[in-house]
């Protein structure tokens, strides 16, 4: 797959990153509802929405290391929005499982990478950043339709188009994939 996204056309290529990207999603979701399945769903999942990032230049993904300390600062703001909806919920947020906590990180970061990261790149070369933004945001809001109920999407689009804004207005992906993480884990 990856050499024929690297030779491929940008319009070939951003359909073949973002069908994948939800078909792995969806699949995901729809084993981890089965007995036993969902942290190897999440882990399994995690790894293979990462594998569409597998050899994208780093900037292209918003992973270059200048101002490092900025987007780390960044992630962690981004992270304090996106639990803004928790923080008006009456009931406690209970702790998660060891091992679902390092598969909500798991899936996670392959999440980032494979919508702001891969996704996004393909996007952007194909139609620039409003394609980008508004590409990625639709199909994440896609992607979680098996694995949100109908009334949590307005959020779930919320949170893909503020990740999305942050990638293309700092042209980062540090940023996105902590603040995502700390949402998964608190959520």
């Amino acid at each position: 797959m990856i050499s024929a996204l690297k030779s491929a056309h940008p319009a070939r290529r951003a359909v073949l990153v973002g069908s994948y990207v939800l078909l792995v999603e969806w699949s995901r979701a729809l084993i981890q509802n089965e007995p036993h399945m969902a942290v190897a769903a999440l882990v399994l999942g995690g790894a293979a929405l990462a594998l569409v990032a597998a050899g994208w230049p780093a900037e292209r993904l918003g992973l270059g290391t200048s101002r490092l300390g900025l987007r780390i600062l960044g992630g962690l703001a981004l992270g304090a929005v996106l639990l803004l909806p928790a923080a008006v919920r009456s009931a406690a947020v209970p702790m998660l499982p060891a091992g679902l906590a390092v598969a909500a990180v798991a899936v996670s970061i392959g999440e980032e990478l494979a919508f702001r990261g891969a996704l996004y790149a393909a996007l952007d070369e194909l139609g620039g950043a409003p394609l980008a933004i508004v590409g990625t945001t639709a199909l994440w809001t896609a992607a979680h339709t098996l694995s949100h109920p109908p009334e949590f999407l307005g959020a779930v689009a919320a949170a893909g188009l503020l990740l999305a804004l942050w990638r293309w207005a700092c042209r980062d992906l540090v940023g996105p994939v902590i603040g995502h993480v700390i949402a998964d884990l608190a959520l």
